[in-house]
């Protein structure tokens, strides 16, 4: 337990030291394996899992995984490529619109993936891993914002340096 809990410790801090500064561009594939294995690591862990209960649910779940980013993203590319031309409560209309259809969907997705995971995994397990998923984001957003912290500490630490500098080089020409 305890060497389980270190290896996701020290693969969280590892995405720190590999994520890109710019969170809008594509992630560094070795970061993406990192978050996974730590994910896997965490999600198993938290349901107590056995080798052979992975083995077939990992397969599953990350089918669902992929089926349910493919909805959020047909979300986000649809506020992205709204028509500017049609009027904003018409455009807004049409996003919510599709907001509910994908929500749907994510309820339909939901179901039949519960139906097939339900074979290879407990009730109880399958009523802990969203439990388990939002805690690998609340650890996961956790890290993100302690790296921006220290990225904020650092450019300070250079802003007064680089001040302390000036001051010293005025000092010394009058």
């Amino acid at each position: 337990m305890k060497r389980l809990l270190t290896t996701i410790l020290i693969c969280v801090s590892l995405i720190g030291v590999s994520a890109q500064d710019n969170p809008t561009e594509k992630q560094d594939p070795k970061t993406l394996e990192v978050i996974n294995r730590t994910r896997i690591a965490l999600i198993s862990e938290k349901l107590k899992l056995t080798p052979e209960q992975a083995e077939k649910f990992w397969p599953i779940y990350r089918e669902f995984t992929e089926h349910r980013m493919e909805l959020r993203k047909q979300l986000r590319e649809a506020e992205r490529t709204q028509d500017p031309a049609k009027p904003k409560p018409e455009r807004d209309q049409e996003l919510i619109k599709l907001a509910l259809q994908l929500k749907q969907q994510n309820v339909d997705l939901e179901k039949n993936y519960s139906e097939r995971l339900l074979k290879v995994i407990s009730a109880q397990q399958l009523l802990t891993l969203p439990k388990a998923e939002e805690e690998f984001r609340r650890m996961l957003l956790q890290r993100l914002q302690e790296r921006e912290d220290l990225r904020e500490m650092r450019r300070e630490n250079r802003e007064n340096l680089r001040q302390k500098l000036e001051q010293r080089t005025r000092e010394k020409n009058n």
